[in-house]
């Protein structure tokens, strides 16, 4: 089961590190208000009224194989492993003016600062979601992370903008019958299921 955890866990550690990253550059001084930080899909996220509070919403909507990983399933190494890229899209909601705007620029320094996931940040992040303590109980998905086989894989996981024109963008969010939010697309690679 270990391996079966990687897509949440390289989610998981995502969503912390964005987390972590905006406090450690106190960006809720900047957008007048806490910052909450959510996976969910952008038709799930309340807006209108509801809008008030600055949020960042990490979705992940497609997961492809990875080409690198699959030659070298051929030739022998990695026998059983599927290598994957995962791809998110990163979306900002905020009330007020410009708001929107400094929450996409600032989550999208975090990520550019992380660039790539190292095991030992990972360890730390899956050892921490699980974690219990000062009255603290994980749910039972994040208490499972610790058990994840993502801070183990030999493969280094990278974190790469993706660029979409206009049409491609406006496609993926016409698939989520939602109206169009400040966003950026994120591919993660390569995170292996064994």
């Amino acid at each position: 089961m270990p391996a079966a955890l990687a897509i949440a866990s390289a989610t998981a550690v995502l969503k912390h590190q964005l987390e972590n990253g905006l406090v450690e550059h106190d960006v809720s001084a900047a957008v007048s208000g806490e910052i909450i930080v959510t996976v969910q899909s952008p038709d799930k996220i309340k807006v209108g009224d509801d809008e008030e509070r600055p949020q960042v919403n990490l979705f992940l909507f497609q997961v492809l194989p990875n080409t690198g990983l699959r030659l070298a399933n051929s030739n022998g190494s990695h026998a059983g492993s599927l290598g994957l890229d995962l791809f998110y899209l990163l979306t900002v909601y905020g009330a007020e003016d410009y708001q929107k705007e400094f929450l996409l620029g600032s989550a999208m320094r975090v990520l550019q600062t992380l660039e790539t996931l190292e095991r030992p940040r990972v360890q730390a992040v899956l050892a921490a979601l699980s974690r219990t303590g000062g009255g603290r109980i994980p749910s039972p998905q994040a208490a499972a992370l610790a058990s994840s086989a993502l801070a183990t894989q030999l493969e280094r996981i990278t974190i790469v903008p993706q660029f979409y024109k206009l049409d491609e963008m406006s496609k993926l969010w016409s698939m989520f019958e939602t109206k169009y939010r400040p966003s950026v697309a994120y591919k993660v690679s390569v995170v292996v299921v064994e």
